[in-house]
């Protein structure tokens, strides 16, 4: 063979000899790079979906009276309703009651309803708050909270419980001491002074008892807060007139100047029992609490569109802690003189309600030793002239 045929020989078979490499390397570097790839998948974590809110979600908790709150797979607050921030339920975009947290991971465990009644502390308030909380699953991973705000309905459970019970202990007093009194009366009837002082006795005691009675029934028909709906046009000079000549026997017995001041033309429109009942409640504690040979100023004047009623004395005077709590049923500043005054304890109370009912509220000043002040704030009336549309107010029928 020839130089130049072996050559072409050589050159072909390195061709083919490339080729073959060149196509081993090819699939070699495939094979490397799907190894590759199929080992990366199986290290990857499978995206978890983020969870639907539900259509409409935001229309129904808009409308829910409970405070309602939707968490996500996390306990991240997805939705939150006003009431729900207001109760302070939501601090950024968690639930911050643990008592509630502890009942969202119960539910989520198991995906069983929850209820539960729940005392707990805001920022907002260093009063406990009572509410009702239903947990219930709303998907696989949605959560819904609703919670209702009990705190109202418990205080006034209590303060029934306290009022029932401040009743029974006080109508018990006056009974028990007339049952003495009684028999007091049947072992002395040989002896007629004893039978008069212990029929003395009776009589006191029997009034007490009237007094207490009627106004456990005036405190009931004012829990409404509500104005009568037949008012009547009152001349504060003969409110203030009436209110001061039920206490002028016990004042002159003390020597108790009850001094009368009145700007001319001052009207409120209300209920004349009820404000009649107010303001006498008002000047008769201030005579029981004022010393002898003292003065209590009784004064009206207008400011605004208010009319500011005022009794001032000089007596005892009441803590600076204890003026919050002299409003409340059957609450005494003084508890031990309470038999000797025959007090209630339901004057303040009230005084309170017959305000509120009449759009009004009451001030108080008051320092120990030194006297108090209470002022009875309504807002003002101007009667037209001819307008015999309302009853008229005759303050004879009140004194």
């Amino acid at each position: 063979m020839s130089a130049a045929f072996l050559r072409t020989i050589e050159c072909v078979e390195l061709s083919a000899a490339l080729a073959i490499a060149g196509f081993v390397g090819a699939v070699a570097g495939a094979a490397i790079t799907y190894v590759w790839r199929f080992s990366e998948r199986q290290h990857e974590v499978p995206a978890v979906p983020e969870p639907q809110i539900p259509s409409g979600a935001d229309a129904v908790l808009s409308v829910l009276s409970s405070s309602a709150v939707l968490l996500d797979s996390s306990d991240t607050v997805l939705k939150a309703s006003a009431a729900a921030h207001a109760l302070g339920l939501i601090q950024g975009d968690r639930l911050v009651p643990d008592d509630l947290m502890t009942l969202v991971r119960q539910v989520r465990r198991d995906g069983q309803v929850r209820e539960r009644e729940i005392t707990m502390s805001t920022r907002r308030s260093t009063i406990p708050v009572h509410v009702y909380a239903r947990v219930a699953p709303l998907s696989s991973q949605l959560i819904v909270v609703l919670v209702d705000d009990r705190t109202r309905e418990r205080r006034v459970e209590a303060i029934r419980r306290d009022f029932v019970a401040n009743v029974s202990h006080e109508l018990k007093t006056p009974i028990g001491a007339i049952q003495l009194l009684a028999e007091a009366v049947n072992e002395a009837k040989d002896d007629p002074e004893a039978v008069v002082r212990f029929a003395g006795r009776m009589h006191m005691e029997s009034e007490r008892l009237t007094r207490l009675v009627q106004q456990i029934i005036d405190l009931s028909r004012l829990q409404g807060d509500a104005l009568t709906d037949e008012p009547v046009a009152i001349k504060i000079g003969d409110l203030l007139h009436a209110a001061c000549d039920n206490s002028r026997i016990e004042a002159d017995k003390k020597h108790i100047e009850l001094a009368e001041d009145a700007e001319p033309d001052l009207f409120v429109l209300g209920e004349p029992n009820q404000l009649h009942s107010a303001v006498s409640n008002l000047v008769e504690n201030a005579v029981t609490y004022s010393p002898d040979n003292s003065r209590v100023a009784v004064t009206a004047s207008r400011d605004g569109d208010e009319v500011h009623l005022t009794i001032t004395d000089h007596g005892i005077g009441i803590d600076t802690q204890e003026i919050d709590r002299i409003f409340e049923r059957f609450y005494r500043v003084d508890p031990a003189r309470h038999r000797s005054t025959g007090g209630t304890g339901l004057g303040l109370s009230i005084v309170k309600h017959v305000a509120a009912s009449h759009g009004g509220r009451v001030k108080v000043w008051s320092e120990p030793g030194e006297g108090s002040s209470f002022t009875l704030i309504l807002p003002s009336f101007t009667p037209e002239l001819g307008d015999d549309s309302l009853p008229a107010y005759d303050p004879k029928e009140y004194q």
